[in-house]
Order: structure tokens, then sequence, then C-alpha cells
């Protein structure tokens, strides 16, 4: 523990150069089924992901799951020479376990604040975002729901929409996202993921017409940077991922291939920004099917196996 309170104080100093230079430092992760170990009937999951559910999800394993998440940030932050200003998650069920994950692990030590909004998602899980007080103001911040093409809500991921100020007075405006899957097969996803895109489309727009030049939208997209729906984006917003996908990177592994689904897109002032897919050691294993290693997940199937995530986290600096 003593090591680890060292390795923050020097976080925390090297995070205050960048602070004075003006850097900034986003993380986004899909954090896989990060549930609530209680069943308190909220969530049609709670059957499932509770410490008498089918999966049996104890506090000892959620709290295991608390710490493998800071132990990352912190990996993450030295790696990358400093702590990220916000951190963008997906797959968490509620405010609680972003409560625990801050306040019982090493990072009750740092300055992040919590942005949640309970979502429409028939899986009860959102997205949601941490953030430096110290480092970002926050201005305002709102759920942005998905409509579908008669105007009701879909019952999927809103997009969290996170507007700051800087400390050198610049506005940010950070969209988190978590678009539908491809359950079901194209003809009932492609619609959902479709108007997925097109809000996010809406929302930047609509950011940048008020004057925020800033903006970038991260998330788990549910599909590689080179698909035709992604069209729409541009020009309000840019890939970052697309140079890593054409270079064969990704995010998670699919029957021995890398998929990149977890994408970072910015708007022109922030073309030159710098994008990467963080792998560190504990978060790997080696894949047995196939050759190299894939993310070390929570469960396989429905056996614990105590991993953290089936995605690497990805990473933006500026």
């Amino acid at each position: 523990m003593k090591g680890l309170m060292t390795l923050v104080g020097l976080l925390l100093g090297v995070a205050a150069g960048a602070q004075e230079d003006g850097a900034l430092r986003l993380m986004f992760w899909n954090l896989e089924n990060f549930f609530d170990y209680r069943n308190d009937s909220t969530s049609v999951s709670d059957a499932e992901f509770s410490s008498r559910g089918e999966r049996h999800w104890t506090r000892k394993r959620f709290r295991t799951k608390c710490q493998a998440v800071a132990k990352t940030l912190l990996w993450a932050a030295g790696e990358c020479g400093g702590l990220p200003d916000a951190v963008g998650l997906a797959e968490v069920e509620n405010r609680f376990v972003l409560k625990r994950l801050r306040d019982d692990t090493i990072l009750r030590k740092l300055d992040y604040r919590i942005l949640h909004f309970d979502s429409p998602d028939t899986r009860g899980i959102d997205v949601a975002l941490l953030y430096r007080s110290s480092r970002l103001e926050l201005l305002q911040a709102k759920a942005c729901h998905v409509y579908a093409g008669d105007s009701t809500i879909l019952p999927t991921r809103d997009i969290l929409l996170a507007h700051f100020r800087q400390g050198d007075g610049r506005d940010l405006a950070i969209l988190v996202n978590h678009h539908p899957s491809k359950y079901g097969g194209s003809a009932v996803s492609e619609p959902r993921r479709k108007r997925a895109v097109e809000r996010l489309r809406f929302l930047s727009d609509s950011l940048q017409r008020l004057g925020v030049e800033r903006v970038v939208a991260l998330g788990d997209f549910n599909d590689t940077p080179d698909a035709p729906l992604y069209q729409v984006l541009e020009p309000s917003l840019q890939n970052l991922s697309l140079p890593l996908f054409e270079r064969g990177e990704g995010t998670i592994r699919f029957e021995g291939e890398w998929e990149l689904i977890d994408q970072i897109w910015v708007s022109q002032a922030l073309q030159t920004a710098r994008m990467r897919i963080l792998r560190p050691p504990f978060l790997l294993v080696p894949d047995k099917a196939y050759t190299g290693e894939k993310p070390f997940r929570t469960y396989s199937g429905p056996r614990y196996i105590g991993g953290v995530s089936d995605h690497c986290p990805v990473w933006m600096d500026y």
C-alpha cells in the first residue's frame, strides 16, 4: 500500500505539470457487466448478477474487480505520462458501483467525480464518466436519449453529454457512447445503430454551433471504423481509430482476430490528438484456442474466472 501511495503522489505531480502545459488525457473502457452485487430488484439483470444470482456475483468478486479497474487507471497514468482527466465507462449498472470504485480503492486519494444517469436499457447497463475536478470545471451534464423513427425512446444506452471548461479557459465537450449491438441480426440491429449514430451527429453539430470547438465522442460503437453508417459523422467528427484499425489493432478478440469497436472521434480542433489501445499485461491471458493473447474477462460463459473485461481500454492525448 505504501508503494501505491508513493505512486499516486508522483502521478499527481505529473498531472500538475500537465495542467500547466494544457495537456488533455482521456480514457474509455467497457467494463463488461460491472454490476452491483446486491439484488435491489431495479434491474432485470439482478437475477443473474447478484450474490444469490445465477452467476454468484458476490461482494468479494465485485471488490476484486474494483481494485483491478483502479490499478489499470494507475498503470495507464504511469504508461502515458499522467492521470486521465476524464474516464468514460460502459456497462455499469448504477451509481453505487461507481461510488465503490472511487471510494473503496486507491482512487479515493484522487479527485475524480462521478457523472451517471440511469438509462432505459433493458439490461440495466449505462455509460458513465469520471472526471478530475481540479482539471475540468463542469458546466453541464445530461443524458441524451436515442430515438426511434416515431420519436419514441429506444430501450438502449443514452449518450452522456458532459460540457467542461479547462484551466486554459477553453471549452471541451465529451460524448460517452455505447451503441446498440448487432445482436438479433442486421435487420433488427441496423436501424437502431443508425439512430444512435445520427443522434451523435446531431449532438456534435449542436455543440459546435454553440461555439464548443473541442468535441470528443468516445465509446463502444459495436462496429469497426470502416462501417458505412459512420459516414454520417463526417465532417463534423473525425475518426482517430481508423489508422489503428488499418494496422490490424483492436480492443476485443473474436476467433483469434482483434477487432476495433471501441473508438474515439474528435472535432477538427482536436484532429492532431493521438489515440492508442492500452494492453496492461495483467489484463491479458493466453488465447488457448488460437495464438497470441486475449483480454482477461470476468466470466467465461457462466463460469467466473476472475478477470476484468473482454475489452481493452483506449486512450487519447492532446
